[in-house]
């Protein structure tokens, strides 16, 4: 056995060590009190509370207790544990009762790529997450209004960035080191709540295209898909940035929501010098906050079923949703005049094409409630995405997959998963691939696909702590680019990579 990969085992067990035994004192019981409050706030789950990730009504029994998409609903916090240490002074008591609510979530993790790939090795992330929300109906009395921000700490390096060289990115918390600020937004509530208009810098990855199921999984593509983090500019408004805009939603009934948003196209603002590309070295900081680039719009309709009390069917959701991007864009295949941008007499620039746009839909649905605990049992997902292969690296994109809380007796808290991912190159990209490998000194890796599986299993420990387990096998990373550190330009293997998530909420 590698010497790196056992002492990689010897961090993993002494980081689960260290966690188990700081939550040894209240194990059993504590879980029991967790797993019941759990189980009293998922009373709500087939009566329409809004208590699913992306603000929908939960449908997904299997929707976990804690999450690093910015989507989820968590609200376990290890100050249930810390008892009077918990509120020092009763600060956080006080900002309370004046309306002002602040969440600090910590993640830490180690991921390791075992075989494949373009080199062995380990990757450490560590995220500071926190959250401020503020009721200015309690603060001030402005009815309806609220106002909330999101900042950043992230350290460390990404596993796809520097071992794997995937499209599909391993880890949903790999970024650019940096201290940032994320959202910064105010939303007016209106007509008891049916309508509420949100403006300021948002991101859109917290809203849309969401799935409660899905948000179990540490592979950044089963949040933001890829076919959006690639084809949109900048990536799109997703983690870790950003985009000023303005967002409307619309919810006629518990059943049904619309919702629909209007952003600066590029996250990372205009590349003026054509110097950098990297969106998150533009704005490194997120207070760029970039007004001039063409829009990008999006639009989502929600419809939650068997969610009322009594329902015979299990309840589920299903979403449709498209965007739209008002810019300019390089064909993959072909240079203003018609060569081949293989060719090398081509200028290298492909034919600029007005706009960009995708479709996508997304179903998640409860299919198993244990008889005697109906707050726990098995979810699944399904999401599929098409956007126009003329202009875009990838042009379908389909995911899914099973997840199950409480499957184990006592552990009624803890959630285990298996999810695939699959991206579909674009037609244009693959024959540029055949033309240079014709046109070139020999043959060479022709792009085609990338696919990802992931299992995983998050044991929650007590209130606020979890552990999480991962085991990802990569397909063609990259869609089946050469590997830059190949002097023969060999394809990226197929990578194996091992994954530990500890996640403190606070």
């Amino acid at each position: 056995m590698p010497r790196s990969f056992c002492a990689l085992g010897r961090r993993y067990v002494g980081l689960a060590a260290l966690l188990a035994s700081s939550s040894a004192a209240i194990a059993q019981p504590t879980l029991d009190v967790l797993s019941e409050a759990t189980r009293v706030a998922a009373e709500g789950v087939a009566i329409g509370s809004d208590a699913g990730a992306g603000g929908d009504p939960q449908t997904s029994v299997a929707q976990p207790v804690f999450s690093a998409r910015r989507s989820a609903e968590v609200t376990t916090s290890i100050e249930e544990l810390l008892g009077p240490a918990g509120d020092p002074g009763g600060f956080r008591a006080f900002l309370r009762t004046r309306g002002i609510n602040y969440d600090l979530i910590y993640f830490t993790e180690a991921v390791h790529t075992v075989r494949g790939g373009m080199w062995r090795g380990t990757a450490t992330l560590g995220l500071v997450d926190v959250d401020v929300d503020v009721d200015l109906d309690i603060l001030a009395g402005w009815q309806g209004g609220a106002l909330h921000t999101t900042f950043y700490q992230i350290h460390g390096t990404g596993a796809s960035r520097s071992f794997v060289g995937n499209l599909l990115t391993v880890s949903d918390i790999e970024a650019l080191s940096s201290t940032r600020l994320n959202e910064l937004w105010f939303e007016q509530s209106l007509f008891d709540g049916r309508v509420a208009v949100r403006v300021g810098q948002l991101a859109t990855d917290t809203e849309y295209m969401v799935s409660q199921t899905g948000i179990l999984f540490t592979n950044g593509s089963f949040g933001w898909p890829a076919i959006l983090a690639t084809d949109i500019q900048g990536g799109g408004p997703s983690y870790p940035l950003a985009s000023p805009g303005v967002r409307v939603k619309v919810v006629p009934s518990a059943n049904l929501s619309f919702q629909a948003g209007l952003y600066d196209g590029d996250p990372g603002g205009p590349d003026r010098f054509g110097r950098e590309p990297d969106p998150q070295r533009r704005n490194r900081t997120g207070t760029r906050f970039p007004l001039s680039d063409p829009a990008l719009a999006i639009a989502e309709v929600s419809y939650a079923y068997n969610i009322e009390p009594g329902a015979k069917g299990e309840p589920g959701t299903v979403t449709l949703g498209g965007w739209h991007h008002f810019g300019r864009f390089n064909a993959l295949g072909h240079d203003t005049n018609g060569r081949s941008l293989a060719d090398p007499a081509s200028s290298g620039l492909g034919r600029r094409l007005r706009g960009d746009s995708g479709v996508y839909g997304l179903i998640d649905q409860t299919i198993y409630r244990e008889p005697n605990d109906p707050n726990d049992g098995a979810s699944v997902f399904l999401r599929a995405s098409g956007s126009p292969g003329d202009r875009n690296l990838i042009d379908l994109y389909l995911d899914g997959g099973i997840a199950y809380r409480g499957l184990f007796p006592g552990r009624s808290d803890d959630t285990m998963g298996l999810a695939v991912g699959y991206a579909r190159i674009a037609r244009a990209a693959h024959r540029l691939d055949v033309e240079a490998a014709a046109l070139g000194d020999g043959p060479r890796p022709r792009r085609s696909m990338e696919a990802v599986v992931e299992a995983t299993y998050q044991a929650v420990l007590g209130p606020g702590i979890a552990l999480q387990p991962s085991i990802q096998y990569v397909f063609k990373p990259g869609g089946g680019i050469p590997n830059p550190r190949d002097p023969d330009g060999a394809r990226i293997r197929n990578a194996t990579v091992f994954g530990l998530r500890a996640t403190i909420r606070y």
